[in-house]
């Protein structure tokens, strides 16, 4: 059987029977932790493997660990890394190289908490305008260096046996306004954004995992990406991504509409799986029930996705240290 076209998360450190409940009755694809489910390493792992338990597999369990302002594991369980923009400008030429070791570090962290999927990389363009909550997270403003260093990221978890989950397509670094709480709009023409935040994304589009981004693209569709099956069409035709497609939160106040409902149009567009987070128990038991299982093509993708899934090559932590701080100046680490 397809497994169930969400990912959901846990309101505390350990699942609840209700919980439980929940994840084993509609099988959702896979799992993400916050800040708020994260205590120490034993707990993390015991958390991870209740996830796992209640659905009977190795599901992924995902986390937002790019470094800077969105990094869920801090010190003294990982180290506290600077904003990737501002990692990248420290680095200089050696950006791509430092970006590798640095998310080949990540992918130690979280491999031995039996987290093994991070929503990174970011291949979205930073401009002069891009909104304050993405701006540092980016890389670069030119799409070959984001690609660039978007590979070195994904390259980095993946040799540490962690999916990398490129984000957001088609594009987010036009955005000037916070998607967590409103729709920015961005109104280039199709050739323009296909020279840009496209381009970005196309040598990209061979990674396991995406997801999309709350952002309306008027050459596209009068509509946020993540729900718009035109926007879903230039993702897998313009860019060529193959990969399992997942939503950004679709709890995000970009979006309208009641929480199934959300999940109903992002599935109908054409993404493989709807991500709710932050929400009650009743909420995330109409997304699971509403999404039901993935369709055939979606439940083919996650298989391809999960097979790239393996263990940590052979990596010394020392010598990427000592490596990283010639690069950096000893700047790598707040």
């Amino acid at each position: 059987m397809n497994f169930g076209a969400s990912i959901l998360d846990a309101e505390g450190l350990r699942l609840t029977r209700e919980e439980t409940a929940l994840f084993r009755e509609t099988d959702p694809f896979g799992f993400i932790l916050f800040a708020r489910n994260i205590e120490n390493a034993d707990q993390v792992r015991a958390l991870c493997g209740d996830f796992r338990d209640s659905v009977g597999r190795d599901a992924p369990i995902l986390l937002d660990q790019e470094g800077g302002r969105v990094q869920r594991i801090w010190a003294p369980m990982a180290r506290n890394w600077t904003p990737p923009l501002d990692f990248v400008v420290a680095a200089g030429e050696h950006a791509e190289r430092a970006m590798y070791l640095r998310y080949r570090l990540i992918a130690l962290e979280l491999h031995g908490l039996g987290i093994d999927t991070n929503c990174a990389p970011c291949g979205d363009l930073v401009r002069t305008d891009t909104h304050s909550f993405l701006k540092n997270r980016c890389y670069a403003s030119e799409p070959d260096k984001v690609s660039a260093f978007a590979m070195a990221v994904a390259r980095g978890l993946l040799d540490g046996g962690v999916l990398p989950v490129i984000k957001h397509m088609p594009g987010h670094g036009r955005a000037q306004l916070d998607t967590h709480f409103d729709l920015p709009q961005v109104d280039l023409t199709l050739a323009e954004l296909e020279a840009s935040d496209f381009a970005a994304f196309r040598p990209l589009a061979d990674l396991p995992m995406g997801m999309t981004g709350h952002v309306v693209f008027s050459a596209l569709t009068d509509k946020a990406a993540t729900v718009s099956s035109e926007a879903i069409a230039a993702i897998r035709n313009q860019i060529g991504f193959g990969g399992l497609l997942m939503t950004d939160d679709i709890s995000m106040q970009a979006l309208k509409g009641e929480p199934q409902d959300r999940a109903r149009a992002a599935l109908d567009a054409g993404c493989d799986v709807a991500l709710f987070c932050n929400a009650p128990l009743d909420q995330r038991r109409k997304v699971a029930e509403t999404a039901g299982r993935m369709t055939d093509a979606a439940h083919t993708r996650a298989q391809a996705a999960l097979t790239a899934r393996h263990a940590p090559l052979d990596f010394d932590v020392q010598s990427a240290e000592a490596e990283l701080d010639r690069l950096l100046g000893g700047r790598a680490y707040v």
